[in-house]
């Protein structure tokens, strides 16, 4: 089983990892070193993003560690909010979040949009990047209580509810972040 330090306090994410990548490694996260420390990101693209969190993990621990950065991009709004996605109308505040881009929504006919995830394995041999997308439509209303962030007003294309009324394995089989971790995972097995 390998260690991997996932830079996140976020439960769910670290479960969700957990689940994609199954029993061959164990998911650890900053609350497991104890690291409180505000990570800055100040990148200006997921991937500068990423690295920044998995460059300080590795940094702090030794440890082989992931960074991800993950975010909603709107075609209507210009890709809006992208690499701001947390903290798009407060600090990781996902339902002021999710009512600002449904107000910036409002009457607008172009629904399409996308999630998307970059993770960044940093460890001895410096940074790897691998991408995934979902493509899918912006509803005009929450809808389910499932996963977490957007999940609720997005619906992935090929499906008829959003990520927030499917049951986690249901989303782990077809989300951004799953994509990103079955490159992740062809890398690693080469």
């Amino acid at each position: 089983m390998k260690n991997l330090l996932v830079a996140t306090h976020n439960l769910h994410k670290k479960e969700e990892i957990q689940q994609i990548l199954g029993k061959d490694f164990l998911v650890k996260s900053l609350s497991d070193f104890d690291l409180h420390d505000e990570i800055i990101e100040d990148g200006l693209t997921f991937e500068a993003n990423a690295q920044i969190k998995a460059q300080y993990c590795f940094e702090k621990t030794g440890i082989p560690s992931i960074g991800d950065d993950s975010g909603l991009v709107i075609e209507a709004l210009d890709g809006r909010p992208g690499i701001f996605s947390a903290r798009y109308a407060g600090n990781h505040n996902f339902e002021k979040n999710i009512s600002k881009v449904l107000g910036e929504m409002e009457n607008v006919e172009n629904r399409k949009a996308y999630f998307i995830t970059v993770l960044c394995l940093f460890d001895e041999n410096g940074a790897q990047f691998f991408e995934g997308t979902v493509h899918g439509n912006i509803l005009t209303e929450n809808k389910g209580h499932q996963g977490f962030g957007y999940d609720p007003i997005f619906v992935p294309e090929g499906h008829e509810i959003t990520f927030a009324e499917m049951q986690p394995e249901e989303k782990n089989k077809i989300s951004h972040r799953k994509k990103a971790f079955d490159k992740f995972l062809k890398v690693i097995a080469e």
